[in-house]
């Protein structure tokens, strides 16, 4: 019946629930729990919506309410490799912004971030100690990010020592993609002129492949994921080179 609910309405909360069914907040959390570890649908803050299509574009506000635990323990781990004195690139999406809120809370020196995405860019803006790049171009309202040859150019005469990349796919053979092409090409360029590439996804994106490729697997030297990814998953990434952090 939740099911079938989900599969008409795309999303539900708990609240629905426990008005619909008459149980308690508890059993409805406990049940919901249950058919995501088994892949029938992707828990959200505060309820669960349909599974998601990776080769679909979603708006960025409704990314940022699935599996927001696990992106601010990756973000807060992917913040950690940062040195004061760096530079280092987040791209567009809500793990990246997880990365950028967690920089912010070190206060590290002389750090400089350089961003295509706007929301990155809002919440880095008034931190004093850092320096800000933004990246401009044409503007993805779905992702608020900029893209396009505008945004090639610019960040064609940067380098990075690291670079944050946020996926719609991250498979071992296939590598990181992305659903929009234009995206894609950018994140491509991101990678060439990184010295160190980390991967930061959630394990619901692991063995995923969406519609453009941004580059090969050995372009990233790490994944920072979440605990729940498959000792199987990890070892096929560690077989083709990356350092894989579970946290």
């Amino acid at each position: 019946m939740v099911l079938d609910l989900l599969e008409r309405d795309g999303r539900l909360t708990v609240g629905d629930l426990v008005e619909r069914f008459g149980v308690s907040s508890v059993t409805v959390r406990t049940d919901l729990d249950a058919l995501a570890g088994v892949g029938a649908l992707v828990r959200s803050h505060g309820g669960a919506i349909r599974r998601l299509d990776p080769v679909q574009d979603y708006p960025i506000s409704f990314k940022d309410t699935i599996h927001h635990a696990e992106k601010a323990r990756i973000g807060r781990a992917a913040a950690q490799l940062i040195l004061p004195g760096q530079t280092a690139i987040l791209d567009s999406g809500t793990t990246s912004l997880q990365v950028a809120r967690h920089l912010k809370q070190q206060g590290l020196k002389g750090v400089t971030v350089v961003t295509n995405a706007l929301n990155i860019a809002n919440e880095l803006a008034e931190v004093s100690d850092l320096s800000l790049i933004m990246i401009g171009g044409i503007l993805r309202h779905l992702s608020n990010s900029f893209v396009g040859p505008q945004a090639e150019r610019m960040l064609s005469q940067l380098h990075a020592d690291h670079f944050f990349l946020g996926v719609d796919g991250l498979d071992p053979e296939f590598g990181p993609t992305t659903p929009d092409p234009l995206e894609a090409q950018l994140n491509s360029l991101m990678l060439e002129i990184s010295t160190e590439v980390t991967a930061v996804a959630d394990s619901s994106k692991i063995g995923k492949r969406s519609l453009s490729t941004i580059g090969g697997i050995t372009s990233i030297h790490r994944l920072i994921t979440d605990d729940r990814i498959t000792p199987e998953a990890a070892e096929a990434f560690r077989g083709k080179g990356l350092e894989v952090l579970a946290v």
